[in-house]
């Protein structure tokens, strides 16, 4: 489907960023701020199991260095 652009380590830390997020979000923000933080975990979290970060791709990031899966 996509390409993946983030390496291991840019993967283990968008988990742990979007753990702190929704850790946050969760038990000391309230209001529009928790909101905000609970979207922006997720979101971490959905690129760091995808791989693939489309704000990377619109600015020609890569930090994968598996280079094993061919552009499609």
């Amino acid at each position: 489907m996509f390409q993946k652009n983030e390496g291991k380590s840019d993967r283990v830390g968008r988990v742990i960023l979007a753990l702190i997020f929704l850790i946050l979000a969760w038990f000391w923000l309230s209001g529009v701020l928790q909101i905000v933080f609970y979207v922006l975990g997720f979101i971490m979290l959905l690129t760091a199991i995808t791989g693939f970060c489309a704000l990377y791709k619109i600015l020609g990031l890569n930090t994968n260095s598996d280079k094993t899966e061919e552009p499609k």
